[in-house]
C-alpha cells in the first residue's frame, strides 16, 4: 500500500512540473508576442520587452542602425505585430485575393530578401517572427543600404526609401508621392523615438534583469 502511495505522490508531483513548465512556457511566449501597450514610446516598449533592448541595442553595435531607426521602421512596417502580413486584395472589392507580397512579421520582409539575409549572415534558423532576427534583419539592411547607396544609416528618411522600393528602384522615388509621405512619418517617428530614449537609456543600460 505505501509503494502504491510513493508511486502515486510520484506521479502527481511530475505532472504538477509538467503542467508548471507548460504554464510558463505560455506565459513567456504570449509576453513575447503580444503588440506592446503604447508602440508610439520607445522607453514604453522597452519597459514592457527589456529583453528587445538587448536585442536591439546589439543590433546597433553591430551594424551601427541606431535604436530609434530600428524601432521606427517595425513601427510603420507591422507596429510591432509579429504575424503581420499585407492585406488580401479583393475581386470586385468583395471577393478575398491573394496577398499582394510575401511580407511577414515585425520587419515585413519579404521571402526573397529574407533568404538573403540569412544565407548572408549564415542565420540559417532566422525568422520573421521573431523580434531578435527582425531587428538583426533591418541592421543588415541598412548597412547594405549604405554601403550600396551611399545613405547614412541615421537618415531615417531616405534609408526607409531604399527599404520600401529596394535598392534597385531607390532612384524612381520622387515620382512616387505616397512613398515620400511613408518616409517622412517613419523620419518623424524616429525622431520621436531618439527624443524618448535619451529619457530612459542610462536606466536601460543599468537594467540588468529580463523583464518581458
Amino acid at each position: 500500500m505505501k509503494k502504491l502511495e510513493k508511486k502515486w505522490m510520484s506521479l502527481m508531483k511530475k505532472q504538477s512540473l509538467n503542467l508548471s513548465s507548460l504554464l510558463i512556457c505560455f506565459l513567456i511566449l504570449s509576453s513575447c508576442s503580444s503588440i506592446p501597450k503604447n508602440t508610439a514610446d520607445g522607453c514604453s516598449i522597452f519597459s514592457e520587452r527589456y529583453i528587445w533592448y538587448k536585442y536591439a541595442k546589439k543590433v546597433e553595435k553591430k551594424w551601427g542602425t541606431p535604436i530609434y531607426i530600428q524601432l521606427a521602421f517595425i513601427k510603420m512596417e507591422s507596429n510591432f505585430d509579429w504575424l503581420a502580413k499585407p492585406k488580401r486584395l479583393k475581386i470586385f472589392k468583395v471577393i478575398p485575393y491573394r496577398r499582394p507580397s510575401s511580407s511577414l512579421g515585425y520587419s515585413q520582409a519579404v521571402i526573397g530578401t529574407w533568404e538573403q539575409y540569412k544565407k548572408e549572415t549564415n542565420n540559417k534558423l532566422a525568422t520573421r517572427i521573431r523580434f531578435k532576427d527582425s531587428v538583426n534583419f533591418i541592421g543588415w539592411y541598412t548597412n547594405k543600404t549604405e554601403k550600396i547607396l551611399k545613405i547614412s544609416k541615421k537618415d531615417a528618411f531616405r534609408q526607409y526609401i531604399a527599404y520600401h522600393e529596394g535598392w534597385g528602384n531607390y532612384k524612381n522615388y520622387k515620382k512616387k508621392q505616397k512613398v515620400i509621405l511613408l518616409a517622412k512619418k517613419v523620419q518623424q517617428q524616429a525622431n520621436k523615438y531618439r527624443l524618448q530614449l535619451k529619457k530612459c537609456q542610462k536606466k536601460l543600460n543599468r537594467n540588468k534583469y529580463i523583464i518581458f
